[in-house]
């Protein structure tokens, strides 16, 4: 099997799983940030969970400060809540997160270019380092 055709099906892998872990890997970075969880474990909780925007952050006011809140109804069935630092924190992460991603999928898509190029009569090309 060519090396390009790993590579395509490595990329489709990673992308179904991502599909299925993203709000697993958000919660995941929302706890690394400092956020907090607490489960909707009472009906008063379950209904006030339901009035937030699911999977998206809100901010309130308590005491004079910005309190983040991040919803989710469907994996953990809680919310997640932490200060401005927290958020800036997770905001960070997330940033690295997508940056490692673009230079993951720009190496493979170099990578896949590089094995699909036909040097016809000129041969194989010695690698230039």
């Amino acid at each position: 099997m060519k090396l390009s055709s790993i590579a395509v099906l490595a990329l489709v892998s990673i992308t179904a799983a991502g599909c299925v872990t993203a709000t697993q890997d958000k919660e995941n970075m929302l706890s690394a940030a400092g956020f907090r969880m607490r489960l909707a474990d009472t009906p008063d909780k379950v209904a006030s969970l339901k009035t937030l925007p699911p999977h998206k952050f809100t901010v309130q006011n308590q005491n004079g400060q910005p309190v983040y809140l991040y919803a989710d109804p469907t994996v953990c069935g809680c919310i997640y809540y932490g200060t401005q630092d927290n958020f800036q924190a997770y905001q960070q992460m997330q940033y690295q997160q997508r940056l490692a991603n673009e230079q993951q999928m720009t190496a493979m898509m170099n990578q896949q270019a590089a094995d699909s190029f036909d040097f016809g009569p000129w041969g194989p090309m010695m690698p230039m380092y």
